[in-house]
């Protein structure tokens, strides 16, 4: 595709598009011109401050593709796709406890409890431990994984002050 088409693409309306997957589970993007991109993600812009907010399809190389204000003014079958999508490409487990936390001093093992089970994992530097507004945080691991606390305030008085500790 040549970039005109490229740019032409990436201005379409919400709605002025198709997607599926194909025989082989892979996403596909149809514009409005009718041409087919294989391999697409959909791409939160800001996926913890907006999670509903602006979203980009890109191709395998990264290029977007199509651009989408707001998720919640599609269709309920489009956004369906694009939040499984979205869903499978993502992975912030959100922390309902902290259980543990081996030391006061980096690095330091954390077992916490989440939306997805009971996790173990490193905390390399309290700096990968940083607030996203006055109420969110969100803790990154050793291997990079994204822990999410979505409320401080919703958290039992013991994990608060763990995670205190850190703020």
């Amino acid at each position: 595709m040549n970039d005109d088409a490229a740019n032409d693409a990436a201005h379409v309306a919400n709605g002025d598009f198709a997607l599926e997957y194909d025989a082989l589970g892979q996403l596909v993007y149809i514009d409005a011109a009718g041409r087919r991109h294989v391999g697409v993600a959909p791409v939160r812009m800001f996926p913890i401050s907006d999670p509903d907010g602006p979203v980009s399809i890109v191709d395998s190389n990264g290029r977007e593709l199509a651009s989408i204000s707001r998720l919640d003014r599609l269709p309920d079958w489009q956004r369906e796709i694009i939040r499984t999508a979205i869903a499978e490409r993502e992975f912030m487990p959100v922390i309902r406890r902290i259980i543990s936390v081996s030391s006061d001093v980096e690095p330091s093992n954390w077992e916490v409890e989440t939306d997805r089970g009971r996790v173990t994992f490193q905390l390399d530097d309290e700096e990968d431990v940083r607030r996203l507004g006055p109420y969110r945080v969100v803790i990154i691991d050793a291997h990079k994984v994204r822990f999410l606390v979505d409320d401080v305030r919703k958290l039992d008085a013991a994990s608060r002050r763990i995670l205190d500790k850190y703020m």
